[in-house]
């Protein structure tokens, strides 16, 4: 069983570099096997060219490692931390993505200005603060609980998606494909966001209601989207 983990998280992370979602090492994708309590994730600083799926590196819920070769992603300690908080999760994944981290870097969240990302995502993406003083000292922990502070007052299923600022986005999903499926979304509205502001400085966000229509069209016990089940 925990060698298909491996096997999907290995997968999941190959697609990262397919998605021109990052350069060199820059992300990283884990997926949970809840009832074992191990995820598996990418080791930290090997080249994607590189790796194999026994690379990949499995962790416990209380941060030990399981089984592995190489030390793992140095942002194992944030993915912990979001499969502690959002119990309905199943992957999480971590890049630097250009357009996503440009709004990071800026510290804006990202508006909805139309369909593609009211399908997706509802509302808007939001934009964490920074760490601050003592908080460097776990930067990884900490955060992966500024995101859950984040989400305090916000649906973390309906809005799978994060920026981390002056960092850079993490998505999730119910498994390491579906996260890495989020992370490709995000990185296009990101970028639509930006030239659509580029081209309209004054526009605003999409009305609710075309909100409200595309995302439930999708989600939802009354979703009709796609060919059922």
């Amino acid at each position: 069983m925990l060698e298909d983990l491996k096997k999907r998280v290995y997968e999941a992370n190959m697609l990262l570099p397919k998605y021109g979602l990052v350069t060199f090492t820059w992300g990283n994708v884990s997926e949970i096997d809840r009832e074992m309590g191990i995820f598996a994730i990418k080791p930290s600083g090997v080249d994607y060219d590189k790796l194999t799926p026994d690379d990949m590196v499995l962790m416990d819920l209380n941060g030990n490692k399981v089984e592995g070769n190489y030390n793992p992603s140095s942002d194992t300690a944030t993915h912990l931390e979001l499969y502690k908080a959002f119990e309905k999760i199943g992957g999480v994944v971590h890049t630097h993505s250009p357009w996503a981290t440009s709004w990071a870097q800026a510290g804006r969240a990202i508006p909805c200005y139309g369909t593609t990302h009211a399908d997706y995502i509802y509302g808007e993406v939001p934009c964490a603060r920074c760490l601050t003083g003592e908080e460097f000292k776990q930067y990884e922990r900490n955060t992966g609980l500024l995101i859950v502070e984040c989400f305090r007052d916000r649906d973390y299923e309906a809005v799978p998606a994060v920026l981390c600022k002056n960092h850079g986005p993490f998505t999730w999903g119910k498994d390491g494909h579906e996260a890495v499926h989020n992370a490709v979304v995000l990185e296009e509205v990101a970028k639509m966001a930006a030239r659509c502001e580029m081209i309209n400085p004054q526009v605003q966000p999409a009305p609710q209601e075309l909100q409200d229509k595309h995302y439930y069209r999708k989600h939802g016990a009354n979703a009709y989207y796609g060919q059922g089940k």
